[in-house]
């Protein structure tokens, strides 16, 4: 029996509505999981709400989700190494690498003045210039003028300069294996001091 015109809208109307309402539940759900492992072990070495605990671990906190949830793949897989960070991501399932993505996407940092103001200006001069006579390229070409990052490359405003410069040092070393089509080519024309600098800046953003 077809149904009359009115009829016909509610029950379409009634569908939409139970598929946006199990969409906000699976969501519900989907954060509610990424919570129970944050507060589980994340914490432990990044903080309750992101923030990390040593310059030794990244700030979680307003990074981008995808960038989040290839990194836990890519520590998964063994293509980026670390003896801790394999043990933690052993049994997540990509979904779960999503949802802890998109858990502390939605976190954010006060911004911290630098500690050391004039290395931080050396720093947004290479960050947003590159260096000319060395070959080093401008960073903000591909992170954004503030190190806001995009949906595939991390942000870095925010950051720890201590992990920020370490993970440089490990790029110019070839000794970190993601992200390096072009970081590996960029880190090993910098030096230590350009390193430093570049992350003081960044960690003021």
């Amino acid at each position: 029996m077809k149904l009359p015109t009115p009829a016909r809208l509610l029950l379409a109307c009634a569908a939409t509505s139970a598929l946006l309402g199990s969409g906000g539940a699976w969501a519900q759900a989907d954060e509610a999981r990424a919570r129970k492992i944050a507060g589980g072990s994340c914490f432990l070495c990044h903080g309750a709400n992101g923030e990390s605990t040593s310059e030794a671990f990244p700030r979680l906190a307003g990074q981008h989700a995808g960038y989040i949830a290839r990194q836990l793949e890519a520590f998964k897989s063994g293509q980026r190494k670390s003896t801790a960070m394999a043990d933690m991501v052993a049994r997540l399932t990509p979904d779960e690498m999503v949802a802890l993505g998109r858990y502390y996407e939605k976190m954010s940092l006060p911004r911290e003045e630098a500690r050391d103001p004039q290395l931080a200006a050396m720093g947004r001069y290479v960050f947003l210039n590159g260096n000319k006579y060395s070959g080093v390229p401008a960073c903000a070409a591909c992170h954004g003028t503030s190190g806001e990052g995009t949906a595939t490359l991390p942000r870095l405003a925010t950051q720890f300069s201590g992990y920020l410069h370490n993970q440089l040092k490990s790029f110019g070393k070839r000794e970190r294996t993601t992200d390096n089509a072009v970081m590996h080519a960029v880190a090993e024309k910098m030096t230590e001091l350009e390193m430093a600098a570049v992350a003081e800046y960044l960690s003021s953003q």
